[in-house]
């Protein structure tokens, strides 16, 4: 079973550790060199609605994880995800968000590590 971390995009990963951007959008500012991204599965971010709809907001976060993981149920994304994690030792769930604490890579790997049990 894989080792899932979440990493700002931005941060580099210790060597070994396979990089999957879990955000729809392209981080700003970043070129796909600098990114040291393996995979980039747009799909498996949250929809455009829900992303304008939470902002960041902390206080709206565990609705937001809420409504995320209702989006991902059943999702092929996320049937994508578990597949590119199954296939490496160590992996980062890299975003662009500032908060490392309320972004969509912290419900991923929580909905990951549900999955594995």
């Amino acid at each position: 079973m894989a080792t899932v971390n979440v990493r700002r995009v931005y941060d580099s990963s210790p060597g070994g550790t396979y990089r999957i951007l879990v955000d729809r959008v392209w981080p700003r500012g970043l070129s796909k060199d600098h990114a040291a991204v393996d995979l980039w599965l747009k799909d498996v971010g949250p929809s455009t609605a829900l992303r304008k709809w939470f902002a960041h907001d902390p206080e709206r976060f565990d609705e937001f994880a809420r409504r995320y993981r209702d989006e991902l149920e059943g999702s092929p994304a996320l049937g994508e995800l578990k597949d590119a994690v199954a296939g490496h030792s160590r992996v980062d769930l890299v975003y662009s968000a500032r908060d490392e604490e309320h972004n969509q890579a912290v419900v991923l790997r929580d909905v990951l590590g549900r999955s594995a049990r």
